[in-house]
């Protein structure tokens, strides 16, 4: 895919988690659901791979659930 698109994507992700993000989303199977949901969403209204959908989608969530440690951590 082309870069400027890949950012469109990474920038959609962002503000999409950022609005769905809780205190105990990360304990919460359905609020990770929901982003999963989200994230697939966002991907197939850029054309992202089908079969490239799933790994992205988790590797979307951990790398948030990362973030959100690491300023969980840093306060």
């Amino acid at each position: 895919m082309e870069d400027e698109i890949l950012m469109k994507i990474a920038r959609e992700l962002v503000e999409s988690i950022h609005k769905s993000v809780t205190i105990d989303w990360a304990m919460k199977e359905n609020v990770q659901a929901e982003m999963r949901v989200k994230i697939k969403k966002i991907l197939r209204k850029y054309g992202y791979p089908p079969d490239k959908q799933e790994k992205a989608t988790l590797t979307v969530i951990e790398q948030a659930k990362l973030l959100c440690k690491d300023l969980a951590n840093n306060h």
